[in-house]
């Protein structure tokens, strides 16, 4: 099973965003998503404070700031 990973904090309009297009794609090809705040990881914050929303598809990044459904859509479907 796939995992989609948001990597952003509490307040950032970029993020919640990120979150609507994340969560309906991975509805749609039954992937799994799990958030990540940078507010309380030291490590995320140092890797990915300036990136922030991150999504990473099985530990790998795939994109920051904004996210393209069909993109994310294409590399959860394995193409």
């Amino acid at each position: 099973m796939t995992t989609v990973t948001l990597i952003g904090k509490p307040g950032c309009h970029l993020c919640d965003d990120a979150r609507v297009v994340v969560t309906k794609v991975a509805a749609e090809t039954g992937a799994v998503v799990e958030e990540r705040d940078i507010t309380q990881d030291p490590e995320l914050h140092e890797r990915y404070w300036e990136q922030i929303p991150v999504v990473l598809v099985d530990g790998e990044q795939h994109t920051f700031w904004r996210v393209d459904e069909k993109r994310l859509r294409s590399a959860l479907a394995g193409g």
